[in-house]
């Protein structure tokens, strides 16, 4: 089982554990109730370091991200997202995920942490822009904050 690089803090903080894709995962740290009317009320952080980010740079990025995603990825600017999949020629769904274009020839794919090995080698499999797929999953901590 994997853990991200806060597990020792999640711990010591007394978070409820679980399994969840491969990684040992916070999931409650008092109540329900309590964790909602935080949320509701102030905010909340999330740790998902367990998601994989994959970076797409080159020439051809644009078009790679183009070729395997579904939605119109020449909308974005830079700092910008837009939810996503990438599918299968059937139409069958690979996975859903985040397309950040983080310059003109570079973006950031935020892909589900259950499929990063095989969302990688599909990617790989396709790629005919010769772009650079840099994996960083395992290198990134991640939070998302709700306000």
């Amino acid at each position: 089982m994997k853990k991200t690089k806060l597990y020792n803090v999640h711990k010591k903080l007394n978070a409820k554990i679980v399994e969840f894709a491969g990684y040992l995962m916070p999931i409650q740290y008092s109540s329900i109730i309590a964790e909602h009317k935080a949320v509701r009320n102030s905010a909340g952080v999330f740790d998902v370091s367990h998601m994989g980010e994959v970076f797409i740079e080159g020439e051809q990025a644009l078009e790679f991200v183009q070729h395997i995603t579904i939605n119109d990825a020449s909308k974005l600017f830079p700092g910008r997202v837009q939810y996503s999949a990438m599918c299968y020629p059937d139409g069958g769904i690979v996975d859903d995920l985040l397309v950040y274009k983080i310059s003109e020839n570079k973006f950031m794919l935020v892909i589900n942490a259950a499929n990063i090995d095989k969302d990688i080698s599909w990617m790989n499999d396709n790629n005919k822009y010769n772009v650079k797929i840099n994996n960083l999953s395992d290198a990134l901590n991640c939070f998302d904050l709700i306000v």
